[in-house]
């Protein structure tokens, strides 16, 4: 078992993070909140004596292999370099920073003590898009032409941030880590178009080429409403194409004939429509947001295992991107 100290007992962690750390090789030694309410609720649940309300007390506890965190971006920046100079690994929720410069300074830290910062963009691991991204890693799907994507939310999920900044911050940057990783390849140009019908409401197009070429366009915005599906992923192949939807619904798209004129149409398997839908029926701890999964490698990599777990410099990519794509919509 990986001991690990947790800092941050806010919704979020209760009910995305903290149920996945057990089943995935964890054990929590101790827990960090200022919010003494949360922080005994968590402790109760979870059966932890050691509770702190500075995380630099909690990084001190003894006896611990890690880290992890979900709080707020600054401080996502100043308790990972904190760990990190004791020397034990991080697992934090994204942003791993305020901004580029902070996670650059992650970065900085985590080279020089030679541990791990892993950063939580779980949309990697979200059923559909792990789907999608094993399909393409299969090679018969060909070279990634085009990629166009959506992922909205309303404007209450960040209201009182008049500039927006949560929505980029913890919206945003996902699809910023994301997309460039489906394309294999780095944003090249970059151009954004931006609407605000009103305030607290906003719509942003961002067309893009990678360094490879490939053609896009990802929307995102607070302009709907969180209790409709609001994801979608069509990624463009030769002859090819992959939809991901609402991140469960998985179709691939091939080079059939056209069968309205052939009395022996039939479905054939190579190169009929694929399609994958879960069932969510099926008495099994699935997690298609993509939390297990990430926790599961988390743990591997905390071991020493080799994998693609997103760690800091997936993070710094992501918040570079992310700073080019607010600089054109605040000019």
């Amino acid at each position: 078992m990986i001991n690990i100290g947790w800092i941050g007992c806010g919704r979020h962690a209760r009910q995305m993070l903290l149920p996945q750390l057990g089943r995935n090789g964890f054990r929590i030694t101790a827990l960090c909140d200022r919010d003494g309410a949360a922080l005994s609720q968590t402790a109760a649940n979870y059966g932890v004596t050691a509770l702190y309300d500075d995380f630099r007390d909690l990084v001190a506890h003894p006896g611990l292999d890690a880290i992890g965190m979900a709080v707020g971006p600054d401080l996502h920046r100043l308790a990972s370099i904190a760990a990190l100079e004791k020397g034990l690994p991080v697992f934090m929720e994204k942003p791993p920073a305020a901004d580029a410069a902070g996670a650059r300074e992650v970065a900085a830290a985590s080279q020089k003590a030679g541990k791990p910062v892993i950063v939580g963009f779980m949309k990697r691991y979200s059923t559909g898009n792990k789907i999608a991204r094993n399909v393409l890693d299969g090679g018969d799907f060909g070279k990634v032409l085009g990629i166009t994507g959506s992922y909205m939310t309303a404007p209450t999920y960040f209201e009182g941030e008049p500039d927006y900044t949560g929505f980029f911050l913890h919206h945003c940057v996902h699809y910023m880590d994301l997309i460039p990783w489906f394309a294999g390849e780095d944003f090249g140009d970059m151009l954004v178009r931006s609407a605000s019908p009103a305030p607290g409401k906003l719509l942003l197009h961002v067309n893009f080429t990678t360094q490879g070429g490939t053609l896009g366009n990802v929307v995102m915005g607070t302009v709907q409403s969180r209790g409709t599906p609001m994801e979608e992923i069509r990624i463009m192949g030769d002859h090819a194409r992959l939809e991901v939807d609402n991140i469960i619904n998985v179709s691939l798209y091939r080079d059939p004939p056209f069968k309205a004129d052939d009395p022996r149409a039939t479905l054939d398997p190579a190169c009929d429509t694929l399609s994958w839908t879960p069932n969510f029926t099926a008495a099994a701890n699935e997690d298609h947001k993509g939390y297990a999964g990430l926790l599961a490698d988390a743990a591997a990599a905390l071991r020493g295992e080799v994998n693609g777990v997103p760690d800091i410099s997936d993070g710094v990519r992501a918040m570079e991107r992310l700073e080019r794509m607010i600089a054109q919509i605040r000019a």
